[in-house]
């Protein structure tokens, strides 16, 4: 039997992931997934009530034609949740069956903290966490695993291992440990797509959605037909990991970085730019962005003029992709919350629009316009948040929401700070924002016009 180890247990992993394994068991497989709960947060009583079995559905147009495609799944070998059993956690460290270790902790769980102890566990990041497994594998006496991120961020297994040796360094771990990490352990850059709006919102689909699989399941999960995971070629990971479509389309390839380019800037990039002007002007879903004219033409002419041109030489093929990318947009069964696309939008900006605002900026020497409307919504929005109970609201013209990022962004606005002085922060987006001629002025100016009511469509 392959093992998997998969922090994270959100809908997108369960409607990408453990979709596409649990199509190779019934292809001739025999693969079992085990969840590990990265943070606090949440609880696994779902996955205990349904015996860590559930459905997802595919939804979309093929052919001109809506489909709807029910899938079981039941490749869950088991759900942990390691700050309340621990125990469980190394068990699976020490599982010679293990070869493969999936996670996905959005771009902002990537990261290193020097302030982490190896003995603590709930504070600590996913990376320290992640070395604590290894290295109680190193100690057992095992081979390596392949680990395969699917953090949206530029070369993410790359991060990821430099995470875990700064953690060797700074607990002082064995030179054998170092050594086992560098030569045992391949560290996979991945690029994955597919569309997953998750867990229906609404009863009415619930209750089609019920009728569809027969029975009720509170861990259903929507997404689209689409599906591509690019990874890495290393080792022998063609031995666990599968080509070709199964469920989802499977790429092992030398070179990731097009894939990656490609989806981030294109699929991730629009998104990420349209979610905060979509909420602020009446939009729920990105379909809704779709219906709507000003929003759909914002779409699309940053695509075309800010986006696609930057991605390769090969403009026409990545405008191919860009094209394929507004159908999946104007899917309606995928009822895709811009709320819920909003999460940790500020690492999201940095990471999926910043590269593609720069090469604007550098071939014309001028800002990207719509990408700073994009911005200056982004920060209309955070500029505007208030704290209660612990959490972090914004009043929109229609209605409010609940914004969820980093606590030190949140608060900084919560207390006041400015938009131009959030710009400046080297440690939130890697550079000064302000050095970019004109930029701050037309976001402080954007913003003053929002204030007033007005619309930057």
């Amino acid at each position: 039997m392959i093992k998997i180890v998969q922090f994270g247990e959100g809908n997108f992993l369960r409607t990408f992931v453990d979709a596409y394994f649990d199509t190779l068991n019934e292809e001739g497989g025999n693969y079992e997934v085990h969840i590990v709960k990265p943070i606090t947060f949440g609880t696994l009583e779902r996955f205990e009530k349904q015996n860590n079995v559930y459905h997802v559905v595919l939804r979309g147009m093929e052919n001109g034609k809506a489909v709807e495609t029910v899938k079981r799944i039941d490749v869950l070998g088991s759900v942990i949740d390691p700050f309340a059993n621990q125990a469980a956690y190394y068990d699976l460290a020490k599982d010679e069956s293990v070869k493969l270790i999936v996670s996905n902790t959005t771009e902002a769980g990537i990261c290193f903290n020097e302030k982490d102890s190896i003995d603590g566990f709930e504070e600590i990041t996913y990376p320290a966490k992640l070395t604590k497994f290894l290295y109680a594998r190193f100690t057992a006496g095992l081979n390596g695993v392949y680990l395969l991120p699917v953090e949206l961020i530029d070369n993410n297994a790359t991060a990821l291992k430099g995470c875990v040796d700064k953690y060797i360094a700074l607990w002082n771990l064995p030179k054998g440990f170092k050594e086992w990490n560098d030569k045992q352990n391949f560290y996979c850059n991945t690029l994955v797509d597919r569309i997953v709006s998750g867990y229906p919102r609404d009863e009415e689909t619930r209750a089609h959605l019920e009728t569809l699989i027969g029975k009720k399941d509170e861990l259903v999960s929507v997404g689209e037909p689409f599906g591509l995971w690019a990874v890495e070629k290393k080792g022998d990971i063609a031995k666990y990991v599968k080509e070709g479509v199964h469920n989802i389309e499977v790429v092992l390839t030398e070179n990731i970085g097009y894939y990656k380019k490609r989806k981030v800037r294109v699929l991730n990039g629009s998104h990420t730019n349209l979610v905060p002007a979509g909420l602020w002007e009446g939009a729920v879903t990105v379909y809704d962005c779709m219906q709507d004219s000003r929003l759909s033409k914002f779409l699309l002419d940053t695509l075309e003029e800010e986006i696609t041109p930057f991605v390769s030489d090969d403009v026409a093929a990545t405008q191919v992709f860009a094209d394929s990318v507004l159908d999946r947009f104007s899917n309606p069964y995928l009822n895709h919350l811009l709320t819920s696309i909003s999460l940790n939008s500020i690492s999201k900006w940095a990471a999926r629009n910043l590269p593609s605002f720069k090469d604007y900026y550098t071939r014309h020497k001028k800002i990207a316009p719509n990408m700073t409307k994009g911005f200056s919504y982004l920060m209309k929005l955070y500029s505007s948040v208030v704290e209660r109970g612990g959490k972090f609201f914004v009043s929109l013209p229609s209605r409010e929401i609940e914004l969820m990022d980093d606590l030190p962004y949140l608060r900084y606005f919560a207390q006041g700070g400015s938009v131009r002085g959030f710009m400046q922060d080297e440690k939130v987006w890697g550079e000064d924002l302000t050095a970019y001629e004109s930029f701050a002025d037309s976001v402080e100016e954007n913003i003053r016009l929002l204030n007033e009511g007005k619309s930057l469509l």
